[in-house]
């Protein structure tokens, strides 16, 4: 039985959108355990030409939702960029997912083939729906859900590995 391109996006995405919202209530808490302003938290970056904690829950949040608009042809969803909170973060977190839950499979499945565009500045980048998936998509999310997982441990934030995959 092959694997379904629906079953390597959608429920791939909401697991790991699921997780990133577990991380981001331990870093709430930690910050109120420990005293510490949340936006340090929200707005820490690892150096100083990278993104912060926010940008990369926006970034993860939009590789979900744009993946799936691409390959089903979908209307964009657009999501201002405006987040600062733990609270306005959890909310995009929970918009995504709920967007990501009412994509019919059959939006998804069989477009293995289809060319999917990739609009990046300077440029487009074609791929397949598979690739685009592959080497793309997925690659890109979990940067940045790694990314807000280092983040939050840098900050020193106990999370673990399995706080990363969530429940195995």
């Amino acid at each position: 039985m092959a694997t379904e391109l629906y079953d390597l996006t959608i429920p791939v995405f909401i697991r790991g959108l699921r997780n990133l919202s577990t991380l981001l209530d331990k870093g709430a808490a930690f910050a109120t355990e420990k005293g510490i302003d949340p936006l340090t938290l929200t707005s820490a970056q690892l150096i100083d030409d990278m993104k912060p904690l926010t940008a990369q829950v926006q970034f993860a949040c939009d590789t979900a939702k744009g993946t799936v608009t691409r390959l089903g042809e979908l209307e964009p969803v657009a999501m201002p960029d405006t987040e600062q909170s733990f609270a306005q973060l959890q909310a995009r977190i929970a918009k995504t997912i709920a967007l990501l839950e009412a994509v019919p499979r059959e939006k998804i499945d069989g477009r293995e083939e289809v060319i999917v565009t990739l609009k990046v500045p300077g440029g487009e980048i074609p791929f397949t729906g598979a690739s685009h998936v592959l080497t793309f998509s997925l690659p890109n999310f979990y940067f940045h859900l790694s990314m807000a997982y280092a983040l939050l441990r840098q900050a020193g934030v106990p999370v673990g590995k399995l706080d990363f995959l969530g429940g195995i």
